[in-house]
């Protein structure tokens, strides 16, 4: 069965966190495709800041790997999703029910949620995040089902979409690791990307909420384009090139300074 681009780079990536260093070789052997076609993934996931070029082969970036620790990512830039994840929770209301993805930032907003008396249904792809708001028995937390990889806290994969067509999602919460002017939102996990699609189709409104030092970076795959993001929450002033394309795109901008 032929693989699709975006599964093969996500298997590249996997065998580079099983092993910290393979060759072209042994790509091609585990994966079924010509070295040809391998050199061109590596070159242009080494373009993408995904992994280190090595010759003959690759090696896993320090920063891609860490960024794959969700407790790395939680610490990182704390103080900036905390401000995010405040002037998020002033768009909930009673009784909405809103989706929060896999994100740190996400996970932030869940902690605030679940200290509120705020009525809510809360969908999530998150395993910290169920396990935080269940606590709250005014909170029906509803866990999107899917595949669980050892090294993830997120569910990954379509799996069990179908659940979604029994809820009515007001607001998608969803951070990214990257979000450029020419595309949008991406992500890293190709799989993970994969669900956040099928949920942004199902979303009556799409929050962004990304950090300053997110914006201009770019990732491996788009989750959302511009047309299906409504408001994007950072912690910085952004330049007025950036915020004059996205007015152009009616999406709303919030600083939460």
């Amino acid at each position: 069965m032929k693989m699709f681009v975006t599964e093969r780079r996500d298997k590249i990536i996997n065998l580079l966190q099983e092993k910290k260093r393979v060759t072209v070789k042994e790509l091609a052997s585990e994966i079924g495709v010509s070295e040809a076609t391998l050199r061109s993934d590596l070159n242009t996931m080494e373009t993408e800041g995904l992994l280190l070029r090595t010759h003959g082969g690759a090696i896993l970036n320090d920063e891609t790997e860490n960024d794959t620790s969700f407790n790395v990512r939680q610490k990182k830039n704390k103080h900036e999703k905390m401000k995010i994840a405040n002037r998020a929770l002033e768009m909930i209301e009673e009784k909405q029910c809103i989706l929060l993805d896999a994100s740190s930032t996400a996970f932030e907003l869940a902690q605030l949620i679940k200290e509120t008396n705020l009525r809510l249904t809360v969908v999530t792809t998150g395993l910290q995040t169920a396990m935080e708001l269940k606590e709250n028995p005014d909170i029906t937390v509803i866990l999107v089902g899917g595949v669980v990889t050892s090294k993830s806290t997120s569910i990954e994969g379509t799996l069990g979409i179908d659940i979604l067509d029994s809820v009515n999602i007001d607001i998608m919460f969803t951070s990214a690791n990257g979000f450029t002017l020419k595309k949008g939102l991406e992500d890293f996990n190709l799989y993970e990307v994969q669900l956040k699609r099928e949920i942004v189709k199902r979303s009556a409104k799409v929050v962004a909420l990304v950090d300053s030092s997110k914006i201009g970076t770019s990732s491996s795959a788009v989750f959302a384009t511009f047309e299906q993001i409504d408001k994007v929450i950072t912690d910085k002033p952004i330049s007025h090139e950036i915020r004059n394309q996205l007015s152009l795109k009616n999406i709303e901008i919030t600083v939460a300074e």
